[in-house]
């Protein structure tokens, strides 16, 4: 199975989900300059977007929420663009994703924000295709 990370505009129950990828979703599987670096809520748009639309695994909003689950508490990485930086979420706390993909520890928090998910249950649209991150092997 994959290593599943949801994208978020804001921290919080109220946070904007904007996409997620099945696949690579450690803070090393992405191209740091262009997401975890943004400094604009613009920039991490552009590069949420543009991430996605290179894969096969990317999920956007039109597709509906990919996973089982009703939010991303069980994701094993979220990221969060809020207050001109992106964070990221591993165990149940945040941590700097920039700091994190340059070989950074996951394990320090970046702050005390609650680590809280908008309730995706409706908008579900669970997949077993490229996008579900689930490998089936047949004999």
């Amino acid at each position: 199975m994959g290593t599943r990370a949801d994208f978020y505009v804001g921290r919080g129950k109220s946070a904007e989900w904007i996409g997620s990828v099945a696949w690579d979703g450690y803070p090393d599987g992405f191209d740091r300059d262009g997401l975890f670096n943004a400094t604009t809520e613009q920039q991490f748009r552009e590069a949420v977007v543009a991430e996605i639309a290179s894969r096969k695994d990317g999920t956007t909003p039109a597709d509906g929420w990919p996973w089982p689950w009703d939010d991303s508490t069980t994701t094993d990485y979220a990221y969060a663009f809020d207050g001109g930086k992106v964070y990221g979420t591993y165990s149940g706390h945040w941590f700097d994703a920039a700091t994190a993909a340059d070989g950074g520890d996951t394990e320090i928090a970046a702050d005390e924000t609650p680590v809280e998910w908008p309730n995706m249950a409706d908008k579900k649209a669970v997949t077993f295709g490229a996008r579900s991150g689930i490998i089936i092997v047949g004999a």
